[in-house]
């Protein structure tokens, strides 16, 4: 199941020749005659990353800035060190949005057949199915969301954002809820299902959400199990926002325009292993002239998203001739990897990635600590989703620790909410003693933050901004204040931007750091400085039977 590189190299220039964010073609698709590596090669996020690895650090890592993104969205603003401060900067960026979509004149059109989303993004409400109601899900007084999760099963950790969810909700109702420009307050209503990362299960899960409890919108976690579900309800005109998966295909407006990302695409987190490989060729390959890359990839949407974007990135780069590549494929519900993990360390790879998630990621750190590809390889990476101690804490790997130390990741913009680098940063404080005060020990289970801290803050944010337009909380003015999204994320590290810009721009978070985990202080350090790609991304419009975006 290994894949070699075969071409003879050119001259090492760091950065050049990277793969899509979000594959490449614009929102009408490309020529059916590209290659599948053509159309994952996307010039704008090529051109970012080139710009922002400026150099190395002392270290010999990659020095990065946030170059790229201050020419196509403006530049990211200041964090404020107070949460007063944070709440009149929220308070101004979601004035800022509402009079943006009133001056644009954007939604419901006359004749009720059409949207206007943003400048030049209209979207056809007659392809609606009969019968489509803007306001299902509402009543005067409730606002009722749909999710399904994994609260069971090899990924089962990631079901605590579920709860970390609810309770910020809840902290809403209890504050009184959101009040539109129609007078109506309501409160939300999260329903939340167990498919056990099993999208055979997510199906009938989605449908029961959307057919019997009738949600006015319904949010999936998981790649395959969002694959499986959004032709069905970008069909039926019900908003998908904000799903829990960073699959390139949820950035694409034209086809899907109900659905949305909101983390760090894993194709381009595929282009950030790259760029970080070839910055280190010559270190690399010092022993015998090559260098041995070794991925174990989960057998779904998911990892085959890692493996396509790595590649992708391969087939072009200009050290392809000097890196082989090669892969053990695992089942998402394997209860071992002892196997593919010990078949890996055999071929004494240099760089090691785990294209993984839940408690595969752990497991990778155990198996490598035991087979001695911890102590052999120069590199292993942890995938963005497992960035955190609820995978590489202590308390998940055992004994000291210390397996965990010297890992690396690319970690997708977000704060490690329970590093001590974050102890005085007033967010992070309010969400802790929000996690306390339910019983949760956020130390160990830091995975509640991203459904307090973030899922719940943007899910505040756009029916904030959704309840100020015209015709106050429905459907198409929820999609219209998500699609014109821009503030600064209190969650996301400082630098980086967090909006959408209709179909500009589909994809809300495009910046990451590499982050290194020191085990004396149970917290991924940030390596370097921050690379910012927003609106460097090209639409993707996926097809399954290929595989790449079309």
């Amino acid at each position: 199941m290994g894949h070699l590189g075969r071409r003879a190299a050119g001259a090492m220039a760091v950065g050049l020749s990277l793969v899509a964010a979000a594959c490449g073609g614009d929102d009408g698709g490309g020529s059916g005659e590209q290659t599948a590596t053509a159309q994952t090669v996307d010039e704008g996020v090529q051109q970012g990353v080139k710009d922002a690895l400026t150099g190395t650090t002392a270290a010999g890592g990659t020095a990065t800035s946030a170059a790229g993104a201050d020419d196509a969205a403006g530049a990211a603003k200041e964090h404020p060190t107070t949460m007063e401060d944070w709440e009149a900067l929220w308070e101004e960026e979601r004035a800022a949005t509402i009079e943006k979509i009133k001056d644009g004149g954007y939604g419901i059109s006359a004749d009720g057949k059409s949207a206007l989303i943003s400048e030049g993004y209209t979207i056809d409400l007659t392809k609606c199915p009969a019968g489509w109601d803007n306001m299902e899900g509402l009543t005067d007084t409730e606002i009722k969301i749909g999710h399904t999760t994994a609260l069971s099963g090899t990924l089962a950790v990631y079901g605590q954002i579920a709860t970390g969810w609810q309770l910020y909700l809840g902290e809403i109702n209890k504050a009184g809820g959101i009040t539109d420009s129609e007078g109506k307050t309501r409160t939300f209503n999260l329903i939340f299902k167990d498919d056990g990362y099993d999208a055979a299960r997510t199906i009938p899960l989605v449908d029961e959400l959307i057919d019997s409890e009738k949600v006015f919108a319904m949010v999936t976690l998981g790649s395959p199990n969002t694959m499986k579900t959004y032709d069905k309800l970008n069909e039926r005109c019900i908003p998908q926002p904000l799903v829990m998966t960073g699959h390139p295909a949820w950035g694409d407006p034209a086809n899907h325009p109900w659905t949305t990302g909101e983390q760090l695409a894993y194709n381009t987190e595929a282009v950030l292993w790259g760029a970080f490989i070839e910055d280190r060729i010559d270190e690399l390959k010092a022993n015998d002239g090559k260098v041995t890359v070794a991925a174990l990839v989960m057998n779904n949407d998911f990892g085959k998203a890692y493996d396509g974007g790595f590649s992708a990135w391969l087939e072009q780069t200009d050290v392809k001739a000097d890196i082989e590549y090669v892969t053990e494929i695992i089942e998402p519900a394997a209860p071992t990897i002892t196997d593919p993990m010990t078949t890996l360390a055999s071929k004494n790879p240099e760089v090691f990635i785990a294209m993984t998630a839940g408690t595969s990621c752990t497991q990778a750190v155990t198996e490598a600590a035991q087979n001695g590809l911890k102590e052999t390889a120069q590199y292993l990476f942890q995938p963005s989703v497992c960035k955190s101690n609820a995978f590489v804490g202590k308390d998940k790997v055992g004994g000291d620790g210390s397996a965990s130390d010297g890992w690396w990741v690319v970690g997708g913009g977000l704060k490690a909410m329970e590093s001590p680098a974050y102890d005085n940063d007033p967010w992070v404080l309010k969400s802790r003693k929000a996690l306390e005060a339910a019983g949760i020990d956020w130390k160990t289970n830091p995975t509640y933050f991203a459904g307090n801290a973030r899922w719940g803050w943007t899910t505040e944010q756009v029916f904030k901004i959704a309840a100020e337009l015209d015709g106050g909380i429905n459907r198409v003015n929820f999609l219209i204040a998500l699609r014109n999204l821009d503030m600064t994320s209190p969650f996301l590290l400082e630098g980086s931007r967090f909006n959408l810009d209709g179909n500009k721009d589909a994809y809300l978070t495009e910046a990451s750091e590499f982050g290194k985990y020191n085990a004396a202080k149970q917290a991924f350090e940030q390596q370097g400085e921050l690379i910012e790609l927003s609106g460097k991304s090209s639409n993707c419009a996926w097809s399954q039977s290929s595989g790449t975006c079309a």
